[in-house]
């Protein structure tokens, strides 16, 4: 794996070939990897494995005209084959009016925001086997867990960068760290399985192999015994575990290219009211050891904080050069790549903030709900905004949680659930999404 400085000499070889072979534009974007990871099942290593690979992709234009080639040859030989490649394919290509680099004007400068990514702490294999077997021990302690799935510890590091013929350079290197159980527990037909995992930026920042071992094994104990309900309408309380899902729906529904193509149930509701006032959703692309943190996005834009929803009200869409050039807007810092095609849009870390009520408040005066602890399926239409998705969780009886409840399926549509939705006061930032524990009357269930 290269070093961000290393990378960007390659992608500047990789350029200085494209422009020689007929490009009048291009980028160039490097990705290096390694990991290691360690699974254990029953107190026994069960697999080990160590992964690394890089790649350089290429994307080149010619008038109006583009195309991408990837290569995971490195060498000066191959760099220049694979752009001279690139261009042949672009010459062949259909117009395309929206293709093209970000404006110049808009370029991140550096020096670059120091976002803390990069731990230099080093896990050794055998390090990482006895976090796995200690997790695992954590949760087959808990009275009840009769099997394990399996324990994981993983650390891993990435290298990216990326150069563009109009001037941009830019580079990071970035490290995780994570760890995970699931275990099953009951016996006979009544067993259930259930986990917990965390992941961050940096080793010391996980949690501890006994803490995460014994969530995942209480989990599954509360699992047991679980009821059927009849079908009804009632409030339902999203568990953090799931709550940031309904923030990915709406991300998906605010795309510039979703909205370009028309297919968003959100596409006529820019500077309205979404959600209700004093909630908002952020992308922060500049929190120091997120687990998206980062200086620039993926066509070498200037990364920013940013207020999707701003006090329930929908300030603006995500969008890419090509999806801002089709709206007749300016794009955004939000695009995101691989390297063997063009960038879309998406967000880093996000979040949403504005809740109050803890999630007892939040619970009180509710005679008959359900707090959804797992979701499954993707009943989710982006062009109506229908939602319907499998769940289980449990049941809330006045006031309070009592019984497990599964093979339940809630509906709605996204629209009627942004506005209703009451947010708890427990955010935390664990994940690259996040969003505490959110309550929204009304919404269907379909039960035995």
């Amino acid at each position: 794996m290269l070093s961000p400085d290393d990378a960007l000499t390659r992608l500047d070889a990789a350029l200085a070939a494209a422009r020689a072979a007929g490009a009048d534009a291009a980028d160039a974007l490097y990705v290096g990897d390694g990991a290691t990871s360690i699974s254990v099942r029953l107190g026994k290593l069960e697999d080990i494995g160590r992964a690394e690979g890089e790649e350089i992709g290429i994307r080149v234009f010619v008038g109006q005209r583009s195309a991408s080639i990837s290569s995971s040859d490195l060498t000066p030989s191959a760099l220049r084959e694979a752009a001279e490649r690139a261009v042949a394919m672009a010459r062949l290509a259909p117009e395309d009016p929206y293709a093209g680099l970000a404006p110049e004007d808009g370029l991140a400068r550096g020096p670059f925001a120091e976002l803390d990514v990069d731990d230099p702490t080093e896990i050794s294999a055998a390090a990482l086997k006895l976090r796995a077997l200690e997790s695992e021990d954590a949760a087959r302690a808990i009275e009840g867990v009769i099997n394990s799935e399996g324990a994981g510890a993983a650390a891993g590091t990435v290298v990216m960068a990326l150069a563009t013929s109009t001037g941009f350079r830019g580079g990071k290197k970035s490290t995780s760290h994570s760890l995970s159980a699931s275990v099953v527990a009951g016996t006979g037909s009544d067993m259930q399985r259930d986990y917990a995992w965390h992941a961050a930026r940096y080793l010391a920042d996980v949690e501890s192999a006994e803490d995460i071992g014994t969530r995942a094994g209480q989990r599954a104990i509360n699992r047991l015994h679980p009821i059927k309900l009849p079908s009804g309408q009632m409030p339902i309380l999203f568990d953090p575990r799931v709550s940031s899902t309904l923030l990915g729906h709406l991300v998906g529904a605010i795309t510039g290219s979703a909205i370009a193509r028309g297919t968003s149930f959100l596409k006529d509701k820019l500077g309205q009211a979404i959600l209700p006032a004093g909630l908002s959703i952020i992308d922060d692309p500049l929190r120091r050891r997120g687990l998206r943190s980062r200086a620039f996005d993926g066509e070498g834009l200037a990364a920013q904080r940013t207020a999707i929803i701003e006090q329930g009200v929908l300030t603006g869409w995500l969008m890419d050069v090509a999806s801002a050039k089709q709206l007749g807007l300016a794009p955004t810092g939000h695009a995101s790549r691989g390297t063997s095609g063009p960038p879309g849009a998406g967000t880093t870390n996000l979040h949403l903030e504005g809740g109050t009520a803890t999630p007892a408040e939040l619970m009180a005066d509710i005679k008959q709900g359900i707090l959804v602890t797992e979701l499954i399926g993707m009943g989710v239409n982006g062009l109506t905004g229908d939602y319907s998705r499998g769940a289980s969780g449990y049941l809330i009886e006045n006031g309070e949680i009592t019984r497990p409840v599964a093979e339940i399926t809630i509906a709605g549509n996204l629209l009627d659930m942004f506005a209703k939705m009451i947010a708890g006061n427990d955010l935390e930032f664990r994940h690259a999404s996040n969003a505490p524990t959110l309550r929204i009357d009304g919404m269907m269930v379909a039960g035995s």
